[in-house]
């Protein structure tokens, strides 16, 4: 099968649609289209005009970069399209990446094996810690 690629962020109704799919909470709309908008690099596979996947890139575009989004529709998952939007955000990470950047991402539980193909390695708390995050509630 072949995909259509795009290097720009999906439509946000897409990508509310998307989240939801794989049982992501969606912020108000402001806050997605923010979050959107802000976001340094963005790809978009779609199956005619139907979004299936995507992946972004945040960060403040020279010390820290994050993957963020990688995101696959339930019914064309393990199909390579998760392959296929990792191999651009990798693409636009070493095209932009100065020496001595981070690129951090949190792995879905379980997917860690994934992302372990580009280079990624898990933190085993004694040389890097654990990591760690805060969901904001209100």
């Amino acid at each position: 099968m072949v995909y259509k690629v795009e290097l720009k962020a999906p439509a946000l109704d897409e990508f509310a649609n998307l989240r939801t799919q794989v049982k992501w909470k969606n912020p108000d709309d402001e806050v997605l289209k923010a979050s959107i908008e802000n976001s340094q690099f963005w790809v978009a596979v779609y199956d005619i005009d139907k979004l299936i996947g995507t992946g972004r890139v945040i960060g403040d575009g020279a010390m820290y970069f994050y993957i963020q989004d990688i995101i696959v529709a339930p019914s064309y998952q393990k199909q390579g399209i998760g392959r296929l939007v990792m191999t651009h955000v990798e693409n636009y990470l070493s095209n932009t990446c100065f020496n001595g950047a981070t690129v951090g991402l949190l792995s879905a539980h379980g997917k860690e094996s994934f992302y372990k193909h580009y280079g990624y390695v898990k933190r085993d708390g004694d040389s890097l810690g654990f990591g760690m995050c805060k969901f904001i509630s209100k």
